[in-house]
């Protein structure tokens, strides 16, 4: 199923529109201290102390008790152009064939996943190394990616990409590059940098595996955005208990009382009384369908 760009079911687009406009806010909060400072490790000093731990996931997992949402806000954080453009032009390359072969009720759960086992991994590797950690914070969007390019290659590792091109090549492939660029590009001796991406690529794995076993992990996830949409929405279903009103009163098809006034000699001769004074046209439908009556058990 081909989702448009405006598309409302469209949930990629959602997930990009959120981190871009996260990237914009905290760079329009960092070039706000250009006004006030000329230094730029100062000004670098200071966003990361005043701004980005409002975003970022602490390094301590004793400081997620006073910063708890940062779990939910770390995966949707990117500083840096090329962070953000590098993992936005990934996101929708993997996430656009998943969104494509799977619909589009999973590829959020896969991303927030991706990004709750990198913070997780990234708080356990910190806790491991002790004071060689240092004092760092968790954020980005790579191991949500990660989770979604691992868990399509899974869906379809032969997905042809540009078959027009001599019959393309397999999906697995691109992911190999990508996960390969993803290991090389970052210091090895400082785990803390990778740990995350494969935490993210290993919940992929588990995600698809899960569901061959039966068990989707995103339901309750999309139940949660079905109540969310439908909070605010005036014409939603009203999900209540019908009143005994709708239930048990006005579902006849007939009249519940048909009102016929009794025939008597006195009322007849009143309405023939008036027929010879007034005309026919004087009498009502009622005073009509009497006289109707009357003739018709007087034959």
């Amino acid at each position: 199923m081909a989702y448009s760009l405006g598309d409302s079911q469209n949930s990629l687009t959602r997930l990009v529109i959120i981190n871009l406009t996260v990237f914009i806010s905290i760079a329009l909060c960092k070039a706000y201290f250009f006004f006030f400072y000329q230094d730029t490790a100062q000004i670098e000093q200071i966003f990361r102390q005043q701004i980005l731990q409002w975003f970022a996931l602490p390094g301590q997992m004793g400081q997620w008790l006073y910063r708890p949402w940062t779990l939910l806000s770390a995966p949707f954080t990117n500083v840096g152009v090329w962070m953000i453009l590098g993992n936005m032009l990934w996101l929708w390359s993997f996430g656009f064939i998943f969104q494509d072969l799977s619909g589009s009720r999973k590829i959020v759960a896969v991303y927030l996943y991706g990004g709750l086992a990198g913070g997780l991994a990234y708080g356990i590797t910190s806790l491991l190394l002790g004071e060689a950690a240092g004092t760092g914070v968790f954020y980005g969007a790579g191991p949500s990616v990660m989770a979604i390019a691992i868990a399509t290659t899974m869906l379809s590792p032969y997905y042809r990409l540009f078959p027009q091109l001599m019959g393309g090549f397999p999906l697995w492939i691109l992911t190999v590059v990508y996960f390969l660029l993803s290991i090389a590009t970052r210091p090895l001796e400082q785990p803390l940098s990778y740990i995350p991406l494969l935490a993210g690529a290993t919940m992929g794995f588990l995600f698809m595996q899960l569901i061959r076993m039966g068990y989707d992990l995103s339901e309750w996830i999309s139940r949660v955005f079905d109540w969310a949409n439908t909070l605010f929405d005036p014409d939603k279903p009203k999900n209540r208990k019908p009143s005994i009103r709708d239930t048990q009163f006005y579902k006849a098809t007939r009249k519940p009382y048909d009102k016929k006034p009794k025939l008597t000699q006195d009322r007849i001769d009143a309405l023939l009384d008036k027929i010879h004074h007034h005309g026919i046209d004087a009498l009502t439908q009622e005073e009509k369908d009497f006289l109707e009556r009357a003739s018709q058990s007087n034959p």
